[in-house]
C-alpha cells in the first residue's frame, strides 16, 4: 500500500464520483479506478458499493475512511513538525551555565531573544561549573555551555567569546570596612576567608591564589564549599570574606557587601562552547541569536 492509494480513496469517498475525484487529484479515471481496486484487493474487503447511480461507501468503507483521514492528518502533522525541527524552530536544547553569569546583562538577554525566535524549542538550563560543563558536553548530555575559559578549549569544541567578568571582594555587612571603598588585598591578611576546594576548578583556583600572593595576601581559609552561592551564604553568616565573580553583584546577598579590590584583578572570559560535530538545528538557531547580538 502506498500513500497515494489513501489519497485516491479519500478523493473518491468525498466526491462519490471517480470522474470528480480524478479531476481533484489530477489523475485519469481509469488509473484512479485501478488503484482503488488494488487497494480493495490488498485490504480484502470492498470499500464501495457500485451502482449505475454512482459509488457509495460500504459500512467497512466508512470506517476505513475515518482511519485514513486520521493517518493522513498524522502524516501531515509529522511533516510540519519535522520541517520545524529541521529549521531549528522546534526541539529541546540543553544549555549549561555558571549560574551567576545568567543573572543580568547579555546572557538572560540571549535566552529571551532565543525564546522569541524559537518559542517551540524547550530551553533547559543546567547550572554547572566550567569543568563539569565541559565534561557533560563531551559525553553528549549538554548541547552547549556558558563557561569561563582562560585558554582555548579542546580541539573537539567550538567556542565564541561573549563578555568578560572580573572578581570582587565579598565581606560580611558587619565588618568595619569603609562602605564603597576599594580594599587592598594586603589589608586582609588577618581576616578569615571562605573559598572553594581546588578540585572544583584547579586552573581558576591557582590563578586566584597566585594573584592574591602577588598582592601580599595569603588567605587564611577557614572553610571551603563548592559553589559561590554557598560561599556567599557563609559570608552573609559572618564566617569570613571571599573573592568571588563580580557577576554576583547582580544579585547581592542582604547580609554581605561587595568591594572592589585595589590590587587583585582576574579576567573571567565568558564564552559559549559546543561540540564541533553537533549539527542540532536548534543549537544552530541559538548560535544565530548569539551572532546577531
Amino acid at each position: 500500500m502506498e500513500l497515494r492509494h489513501l489519497r485516491y480513496f479519500l478523493a473518491v469517498a468525498e466526491q462519490e464520483s471517480v470522474r470528480l475525484a480524478a479531476k481533484r487529484v489530477n489523475v485519469t479515471q481509469p488509473a484512479i479506478s485501478r488503484q482503488i481496486q488494488y487497494l480493495e484487493e490488498e485490504l480484502g474487503f470492498a470499500l464501495f458499493d457500485r451502482s449505475p447511480r454512482g459509488l457509495k461507501l460500504t459500512t467497512a468503507g466508512r470506517f476505513y475512511l475515518g482511519e485514513a483521514r486520521r493517518v493522513l492528518a498524522t502524516l501531515q502533522s509529522a511533516g510540519l513538525a519535522g520541517r520545524r525541527i529541521a529549521e531549528g524552530l522546534m526541539g529541546h536544547l540543553r544549555i549549561g551555565l555558571v549560574e551567576n553569569a545568567g543573572w543580568d546583562g547579555l546572557v538572560p538577554e540571549l535566552f529571551a531573544r532565543f525564546q522569541t525566535a524559537a518559542p517551540d524549542v524547550r530551553l533547559e538550563l543546567v547550572p554547572l561549573n566550567t569543568p563539569e560543563q565541559l565534561e557533560r558536553l563531551r559525553d553528549g548530555t549538554l548541547d552547549g555551555g556558558l563557561v569561563y575559559l582562560f585558554d582555548e578549549p579542546p580541539n573537539d569544541f567550538e567556542h565564541v567569546a561573549l563578555l568578560e567578568h572580573g572578581v570582587a571582594l565579598a565581606v560580611p555587612s558587619t565588618w568595619d570596612l569603609p562602605v564603597g571603598e576599594p580594599v587592598a588585598a594586603r589589608d586582609l591578611a588577618d581576616r578569615p576567608f571562605v573559598t572553594f576546594p581546588r578540585g572544583v576548578y584547579p586552573e581558576y583556583y591557582d590563578r586566584l591564589l597566585a594573584a592574591c600572593r602577588q598582592a601580599g595576601l595569603t588567605p587564611q581559609v577557614v572553610q571551603e564549599v563548592s559553589t559561590e552561592a554557598a560561599i556567599l551564604s557563609l559570608v552573609s553568616a559572618g564566617i569570613g570574606a571571599a573573592i568571588v565573580n563580580a557577576a554576583n553583584r547582580g544579585r547581592p546577598p542582604a547580609r554581605a557587601r561587595f568591594h572592589d579590590l585595589a590590587d587583585v584583578a582576574i579576567r573571567l572570559p565568558l564564552s559559549f562552547v559546543w561540540r564541533r560535530d553537533d549539527g542540532d538545528p536548534a543549537l544552530r538557531r541559538f548560535l544565530d541569536v548569539i551572532a546577531s547580538r
